[in-house]
C-alpha cells in the first residue's frame, strides 16, 4: 500500500527534464478516514470534491517554444486516492522540456494520468474535471475572499492547538437557523514534513445554532496538528455533523499555495454545484 512515508514528501529529489506520468503518486484516503469513524466501503456522510489550481504549468510546442497555462483540476472525493502534492509538483514539472502538438494535447496527457492516479486500486474508474486557463484568459481569474459572517472578529481565549471537537456546542432549543461563517485563522502542518499549511474557511449550515467562539476555538486548535488539506477539511466536517447535527452541513477550505499548487476542498451532506474557481488574496 503507498503510503505518506513512501513518498518524496521531505526528500530531496532531482526534477525530471522529460514528461513522466510514474512521478505520480497516489495516497489511500481510507487510513485516514478510519480515523473518523469511516469504515472503507461504507457509505461517507458527504459529498464534495479536491479542488486542485496548478500554477507552474509549462511545456514546448513542435518547434521548440515555451508555452504557459494555468491548471484547474476537480478530483471527487469518491476516489479512493488523493494524489500527493509533491508528486503532483514534480509531474507538472516534467512537462517543461517536453514537446505537445498543442493545449488540447497536453490536457489529454493530464486527464489520463491523473484520473488514473485518483483512481489507483478501484475495480471501476471515470475521468476527472480538468480545465487549462491559456494566457488569453489569465485577466478573467477572479480575486475574492469567502462570503459570511467573519467569525475572527471575536475576541476569544484559545487554550487548544490540536483538534478539540468538543469545544463545539449547538442551541437545539431554538428554531433552526441558517448561517454562513468564515475564518482565516485555520491553520494545520503537513502531516510528513510538519511545514505549516494556512488557510481560509467557510461553514454554511442549517439547524440549530452552532456557538460560534467555540466553533473559532474550534478551527483555531488544528493550529498544531499534522493531517494533509483534505482529511483536515473531513475532519472538520465530521466533527461539526457529529456534534452539532445540522441539518445541512458544508465545509470549504482554501489553502496557500506551496510548490506552484493550492488544494481546496469542499465537503457537503447534500449535493451542491461546485463554488466559483476564486482566489483569496493569501494563494
Amino acid at each position: 500500500m503507498h503510503s505518506p512515508e513512501q513518498s518524496t514528501l521531505g526528500k530531496s529529489v532531482a526534477y525530471a527534464d522529460q514528461y513522466d506520468p510514474s512521478l505520480l503518486y497516489p495516497l489511500p484516503r481510507a487510513p485516514q478516514r478510519s480515523t473518523l469513524g469511516l469504515a472503507e466501503g461504507a457509505a461517507l456522510p458527504f459529498f464534495g470534491a479536491d479542488l486542485w489550481t496548478g500554477y507552474e504549468l509549462s511545456w514546448l510546442n513542435q518547434r521548440g517554444k515555451p508555452q504557459v497555462a494555468l491548471l484547474q483540476a476537480t478530483i471527487p472525493c469518491e476516489t479512493p486516492c488523493l494524489v500527493e502534492s509533491k508528486s503532483f509538483k514534480l509531474y507538472l514539472n516534467s512537462f517543461n522540456n517536453s514537446r505537445f502538438d498543442d493545449s488540447q494535447a497536453v490536457l489529454e496527457h493530464l486527464r489520463r494520468d491523473l484520473s488514473a492516479c485518483a483512481w489507483h486500486g478501484a475495480a471501476h474508474s471515470a475521468s476527472i474535471g480538468l480545465r487549462l486557463v491559456l494566457p488569453e484568459d489569465f485577466d478573467q481569474q477572479p480575486l475574492q475572499e469567502l462570503s459570511g459572517l467573519n467569525l475572527d472578529r471575536l475576541d476569544i481565549e484559545c487554550q487548544h492547538y490540536q483538534p478539540a471537537p468538543e469545544l463545539l456546542r449547538a442551541n437545539h432549543d431554538e428554531p433552526p437557523v441558517t448561517e454562513v461563517l468564515t475564518s482565516r485563522l485555520l491553520k494545520s502542518n503537513c502531516l510528513v514534513t510538519g511545514q505549516p499549511d494556512w488557510g481560509s474557511v467557510q461553514i454554511s449550515y442549517t439547524g440549530a445554532q452552532i456557538d460560534q467562539e467555540r466553533l473559532l476555538q474550534y478551527i483555531i486548535s488544528f493550529r498544531n496538528h499534522n493531517e494533509f488539506h483534505e482529511h483536515c477539511v473531513e475532519r472538520i466536517f465530521t466533527d461539526i455533523w457529529q456534534r452539532c447535527r445540522p441539518l445541512k452541513l458544508s465545509v470549504y477550505a482554501r489553502y496557500t499555495r506551496r510548490g506552484g499548487l493550492d488544494i481546496n476542498p469542499l465537503r457537503t451532506s447534500h449535493p451542491l454545484a461546485m463554488p466559483p474557481t476564486v482566489r483569496t488574496a493569501r494563494q
